[in-house]
């Protein structure tokens, strides 16, 4: 059969529509794909292969660099999370705080603590600087109230220092027995006071020197004396004091002597008395040992260790103590500034 004749027999699949590629049988087991309905063959197909194989290294390279992304997202830090092995500084920098920023900070603390307590002072009561040293060493290991309540008595019976060092050590313990460790105490007052009587005329001796030659009479005590008896500037380290320079990483020390001269440095002298009050007050009032009051704290955009305690501020407010929580102060006789009540007498009722 011819040409001719074998295209009349040809049976035409219903043609598609335009653009669509059909089938058109050319006789039997034959078939030639890849047609329009004109009639034309259609190269998509063998250019899509084409197509398919050249994007092909391309997903490849695609996949890489999302497993390569996905990579140095897990190793790159989130922002303002510390990254591994470093300490976030108050504002969540990653690499740890140099010493120029941490003494900017602390300096900004004591600027702050300075607003939140203007009227910060010594909490034990005294009238002269003989009164001051007595109730200074009378304070160790006690709180300033229960100084404060026993004080009055004791220096209604003696008080100058000739009185106090020729007094029957019985009677002086029986007054001092209610700030603990009677017996010591009364040990260091008399011989302070004999001390004072025989080397200083009866007078208490406004240089450090001078002073940490007395009986009970430490660094601390002394700076306690000088700095709001005589106006000598002197950093006060004592318990309170210690655990917040610790907390706000101005010092990892736990030697009082190391931590006074580390102080020293970042503040200027004129601030280390008026300092030492600030911190005390902040520590007494809302920085406690136990239970910080975290959420109540106005300067915790600054404290490198927020969170070691209480964050909720409605809980965080109940752990306030004296004027802060308003309760009484510690003071029986308060400077006129003092916006907080008065502690109360013994045996009186808060």
């Amino acid at each position: 059969m011819g040409e001719h004749g074998a295209s009349k027999r040809v049976n035409v699949a219903k043609a598609p529509s335009a653009g669509v590629v059909g089938v058109v049988k050319t006789g039997p087991g034959r078939a030639a794909s890849g047609r329009t309905a004109s009639g034309k063959a259609a190269p998509e197909k063998a250019a899509g292969k084409a197509a398919s194989k050249k994007a092909a290294p391309r997903k490849a390279s695609t996949k890489a660099s999302a497993k390569a992304s996905t990579k140095a997202t897990a190793e790159t830090p989130v922002a303002g999370e510390p990254a591994a092995g470093t300490h976030a500084s108050p504002k969540g920098a990653a690499k740890p705080e140099s010493r120029l920023a941490m003494v900017r900070r602390a300096r900004k603390i004591n600027r702050e603590l300075a607003e939140v307590y203007p009227y910060a002072h010594p909490e034990l009561d005294f009238r002269n600087p003989f009164e001051l040293l007595v109730a200074t060493v009378l304070s160790a290991q006690t709180t300033d109230l229960r100084v404060n309540q026993t004080t009055p008595a004791l220096f209604a019976a003696y008080p100058t220092p000739e009185d106090l060092a020729a007094a029957v050590p019985e009677e002086v313990e029986e007054l001092i027995r209610p700030t603990g460790f009677f017996r010591a105490k009364t040990k260091s007052v008399m011989g302070l006071s004999a001390a004072l009587r025989d080397d200083f005329g009866g007078e208490v001796p406004g240089r450090l020197e001078d002073l940490v030659t007395l009986p009970g009479v430490g660094r601390k005590t002394a700076f306690v004396v000088l700095g709001n008896a005589f106006g000598v500037p002197g950093i006060t380290v004592d318990t309170h004091f210690m655990r917040l320079a610790r907390r706000w990483k101005w010092t990892t020390s736990d030697d009082p002597v190391k931590i006074e001269a580390e102080i020293a440095t970042i503040f200027p002298k004129s601030e280390w008395t008026m300092l030492s009050h600030r911190v005390i007050f902040h520590g007494r009032r809302i920085c406690h040992a136990r239970k910080p009051a975290c959420g109540a704290c106005p300067i915790a955009h600054l404290c490198p260790s927020y969170g070691e305690g209480e964050t909720d501020p409605e809980k965080a407010r109940k752990l306030l103590k004296y004027e802060k929580g308003g309760f009484p102060g510690q003071r029986l006789n308060p400077p006129p500034d003092y916006p907080g009540r008065p502690a109360p007498p013994p045996g009186a009722s808060t």
